[in-house]
């Protein structure tokens, strides 16, 4: 007789994928940090992406290979053509015995301005075929700060049950206690590198104690990336400001509609009182078919919490390199006095 607390593979299999931890750690190899770079830094400033691949394992996600996208355009054929490119090099992958399992992808982007709703969507797509994937986000006008501006994101789970729904109306978002933070969750990024790269660049320390990027920290002049950033500021200002006006107009027309409603409903109470007082059949209090009772739809508040998150974005980069800056400047006049010093 067959033994009733034996399982299958496949319901072992769901249940550890069910009972699997939350994603902690993104693992970057070094190289695939250098392949990312130098595809965002030679195309910059266009926008361009790439397909991560590694393996998924317990709380860490490993990304051990990449490979950049043609540059995409409309045409529908070129779209065709740059699937079947990814296609190809996943199965040249493999025959070179070469991880080809599919965690993500990443991308450029400028000046931060990355939080859109074509990220949300491209995260949606990757989510019907991927459990946990991440999108690298590369900023190359960043980097030429000195900071290596790298950021693993992935959605968190409550607003992708909304986006599911697609139901972003005032009332559901109190009731999953959803904010604009929490619409993107940042992953720690670990980067590493195998033992024999470790020793070579142990070597290559020694001959090269200062790096480009140490040079790139002491520039003075940061008035490109304030004015830029300051630039884009002012537009998701201005795109807050028309979202602001959508939700205005809606609120007065609601209003107004619960106005008529009242003073309709009125009326009919009225006339059902002269009619009970005639004996004759009371009318209802609700009427369907008037246009006064149709409910007004509630306008998405995705684009306004989009717009939000990068606004607040946009100004902690005005933050930082601004203190930065004054940090340099008062350095500077520190050193100036010192050599004018006797």
């Amino acid at each position: 007789m067959a033994n009733p607390m034996a399982r299958s593979f496949l319901q072992v299999a769901a249940s550890e994928e069910v009972a699997a931890p939350p994603l902690r750690v993104v693992q970057i190899e070094g190289l695939v940090i250098l392949k990312i770079i130098k595809h965002c830094k030679e195309f910059s400033p266009a926008l361009v992406t790439g397909q991560l691949l590694g393996l998924d394992v317990g709380s860490v996600l490993e990304v051990t290979n990449c490979f950049p996208f043609p540059m995409r355009e409309e045409d529908e054929e070129i779209e065709a053509d740059g699937a079947n490119y990814q296609l190809e090099m996943m199965r040249c992958l493999r025959e070179v015995n070469v991880d080809n399992n599919t965690v993500g992808w990443y991308q450029s982007t400028l000046l931060g301005s990355f939080q859109t709703v074509e990220l949300i969507e491209t995260f949606m797509n990757y989510q019907e075929n991927i459990r946990r994937c991440v999108c690298i986000i590369y900023d190359p006008s960043r980097s030429n700060q000195g900071v290596l501006a790298l950021k693993a994101l992935k959605l968190s789970d409550s607003f992708m049950d909304l986006h599911r729904n697609n139901n972003f109306t005032g009332e559901k978002l109190r009731e999953k206690n959803l904010t604009w933070v929490d619409i993107f969750e940042e992953i720690p990024i670990k980067v590493s590198n195998s033992a024999l790269i470790s020793a070579f660049m142990t070597e290559l320390e020694a001959d090269s104690p200062v790096s480009q990027c140490d040079y790139d920290r002491l520039q003075l002049s940061t008035t490109p990336f304030m004015e830029r950033n300051l630039e884009f500021l002012t537009e998701c200002m201005d795109d807050l400001s028309v979202e602001q006006q959508k939700f205005q107009f809606y609120y007065r027309n609601l209003s107004r509609q619960q106005a008529q409603q009242q003073t309709w409903l009125q009326k009919r109470r009225s006339e059902n009182m002269s009619r009970k007082a005639a004996g004759e059949e009371l009318l209802p209090e609700e009427d369907p078919s008037n246009p006064i009772f149709k409910p007004i739809p509630e306008p998405s508040r995705l684009d306004s919490f989009l717009i939000t998150n990068q606004i607040a974005n946009y100004c902690n980069q005005i933050n930082g390199v601004a203190g930065q800056s004054f940090s340099r400047l008062y350095l500077m006049k520190a050193l100036h006095e010192n050599d004018k010093s006797p």
